[in-house]
């Protein structure tokens, strides 16, 4: 038996996280009255139950009612009922962003500002965060991404460490990403853009690769590159970070970059890491 209840901040993809659990065959409950969760867990952990992939929603939209979740969550711990908790979270500028982007009004929608009631929500919600056995940041994530995660835990069974690895290629001229923890400069590696050839086309094709990598400093950079980032993570881990956001520049954001984040993640990818990782290509198509 397996009973998940996913919460998390409003605007960090709860209901999208249900959905893929609905598409791999959880049977999935949204928003139940908090006082209802424990006699609905005593239906599905029953012996004649047909159910034994169960997925429910509680978030901050039980309003007073929150509190009461400690109490239920003590009395499955009780009656033997096991339980996970996966906690999506959302950095405060992504989440302003998505709720204009969907013009959709914060559930609290009693402060001045959409910042103070995600600060209002941080505070109600800390104590199912506390809790939680898996947490993951959605704020560089795509539902492909998410999807990707919460298969790999709940379908797959992979070991998880909380901590999402986005390896983000960029062009110095559009600006830093802000997001960014780690930042590498690599406009010292053999440029492409001024080979005719190669000029209009980007790091996703062999050619502008080939041209990139076959330099003596380029595989030394690289090499060094994933030995440091290598024994980062661990620590990072270790520290409780949920989100590492790597960022590797160039002057345009077509060549060089790309290529050294394709090699990154191609060395990561072969790691037998738990944690999640995926690739961005920021200004390629500019």
């Amino acid at each position: 038996m397996r009973f998940v209840i996913v919460t998390g901040i409003s605007g960090a993809g709860k209901i999208s996280a249900l959905k893929i659990f609905e598409d791999s065959g959880f049977y999935c409950a949204d928003n139940l009255p908090i006082e209802l969760i424990n006699s609905f867990a005593d239906l599905v952990f029953a012996e004649n139950s047909e159910k034994n992939k169960v997925a429910i929603g509680v978030d901050i939209r039980s309003g007073a009612r929150l509190d009461k979740m400690d109490d239920v969550l003590k009395e499955l711990k009780e009656k033997d009922q096991e339980y996970e908790i996966l906690f999506l979270d959302c950095n405060n500028d992504t989440l302003v962003k998505r709720f204009k982007e969907t013009r959709r009004s914060h559930p609290m929608g009693d402060q001045d500002s959409v910042y103070n009631e995600i600060e209002e929500e941080r505070e109600k919600l800390a104590f199912l965060k506390d809790q939680a056995d898996y947490i993951i940041d959605t704020s560089n994530l795509l539902i492909r991404d998410l999807r990707k995660e919460i298969e790999n835990i709940f379908v797959k069974d992979k070991a998880y460490s909380n901590l999402f690895v986005t390896i983000l290629s960029f062009g110095f001229k559009y600006g830093v990403p802000a997001d960014c923890d780690l930042v590498f400069d690599v406009r010292f590696l053999p440029n492409p853009y001024y080979e005719p050839k190669l000029k209009k086309k980007t790091g996703e094709d062999k050619d502008v690769q080939d041209f990139v990598l076959n330099s003596p400093v380029s595989e030394i950079f690289i090499d060094k590159l994933f030995d440091m980032v290598d024994f980062l993570i661990p620590n990072y881990i270790d520290e409780g970070k949920n989100q590492l956001v790597i960022g590797i520049g160039c002057t345009g954001g077509h060549h060089r970059s790309v290529t050294v984040a394709n090699e990154l993640y191609k060395k990561l990818s072969k790691e037998e890491g738990n944690f999640g990782l995926r690739k961005a290509h920021r200004d390629i198509d500019r």
